[in-house]
């Protein structure tokens, strides 16, 4: 409960086994509501799941570290708005946020921008969030340099290939019977065709 706790703290989310599991189903429920909530950025459903578990989180001494999560739901929840949204009013987001004092939204996201969280810009005049445009990553060249590992990839495989299947040079020769050896044969088969003539005329 704790790890799982700590994971989302680190911004992580935990493994689906881990709440899968036959032993832990049953006393993990309560976070996996948590887990659900932090991943989506739904304030409201992580509310909804504190007040619900409230008793369990303070039975088994995490709610204050569940308190904590809050701040990380609410940066989930602005990571989505501002994919989805090039340009937001503040109270639009704070209102999609569900915050509980939607005038704090300009602090939450101006700490956003400076954590790194979004790339977002704010109008403060207009109390507008705009999002900065994602590049076009087909404009640059990093797809050209993706395929040129990946065929210097394939290149490298097939001469790596063809080198395993060669063989040294003549080295088929010193199995083959000499032209010397080869006629000793055919006359041995000769003298015994011929003794076997003779027997038959007899």
């Amino acid at each position: 409960k704790l790890g799982a706790i700590v994971q989302l703290l680190l911004g992580e989310i935990p493994e689906r086994a881990v709440f899968r599991a036959s032993s832990t189903r049953a006393p993990m429920r309560p976070y996996l509501k948590l887990v659900q909530a932090v991943r989506t950025g739904d304030l409201a459903a992580f509310r909804d799941a504190m007040a619900e578990h409230a008793a369990v989180f303070a039975a088994d001494g995490n709610a204050a570290l569940v308190l904590r999560l809050r701040q990380n739901v609410i940066r989930a929840g602005l990571r989505n708005v501002s994919l989805a949204y090039s340009r937001i009013h503040l109270s639009d987001a704070a209102a999609k946020l569900a915050l509980d004092t939607p005038g704090d939204m300009e602090s939450i996201a101006a700490k956003a921008i400076r954590d790194g969280v979004i790339d977002a810009t704010i109008d403060h005049e207009a109390g507008v969030l705009i999002s900065s445009g994602s590049a076009d990553t087909y404009s640059t060249l990093e797809p050209q340099a993706a395929y040129h590992k990946r065929i210097t990839f394939c290149l490298n495989l097939h001469n790596d290939a063809v080198k395993a299947m060669s063989y040294p040079p003549d080295a088929h020769k010193g199995d083959l019977p000499d032209a010397d050896a080869i006629k000793e044969r055919q006359r041995e088969e000769q003298e015994l065709a011929e003794a076997l003539a003779e027997e038959d005329e007899f």
